[in-house]
């Protein structure tokens, strides 16, 4: 999901903005749970991009904008981090009596269409994530180090399918 920035907002739209919060927890019919990830960005792979554009621009004038936006990247990160938020709704599921996956899938999919419109209406959006997409949380989580050197990509996944659980 994204964040809605609090501190902002007026004292009207803050009392607003817990009012609709909580409204939206009283009307869950199933427990959530909420997960942010905090992490360092490697900038130095998004400046060895800018450097490559650069080097592959034609134009004198697109070339001296992207060297100045480069310099300007790096005297700003200068002995900074640079730090990204992730916000997740994760939507268990703990009926164990269910043996059919549709029906399972099928009733998680009604609880985020509903938590979806309960988020949306506090002025979040709302994004359901892919499998590659859950996998790679799981992955740079558990293999934070491992993830930088090696990403996960769908390439990745077909190649090594035997050895996925």
């Amino acid at each position: 999901t994204s964040s809605v920035n609090f501190e902002l907002q007026s004292e009207t739209e803050q009392d607003a903005l817990i009012d609709n919060f909580q409204s939206f927890l009283n009307s869950l019919t199933t427990p959530i749970q909420i997960l942010i990830r905090i992490r360092e960005l490697d900038i130095e792979q998004y400046l060895e991009n800018l450097n490559t554009s650069c080097a592959d621009e034609d134009q004198m004038i697109y070339k001296q904008q992207l060297e100045h936006y480069s310099t300007f990247i790096r005297k700003l990160v200068a002995g900074n981090k640079i730090l990204s938020r992730r916000f997740y709704v994760i939507i268990p599921y703990e009926n164990q009596a269910v043996t059919d996956f549709a029906l399972a899938k099928e009733q998680l999919l009604l609880e985020q269409e509903i938590i979806t419109k309960g988020l949306e209406k506090l002025g979040m959006k709302v994004t359901p994530l892919k499998s590659l997409e859950v996998l790679d949380m799981f992955y740079n989580f558990y293999n934070p180090l491992l993830a930088k050197t090696q990403p996960l990509s769908q390439v990745i996944l077909r190649g090594n399918h035997d050895n996925l659980i």
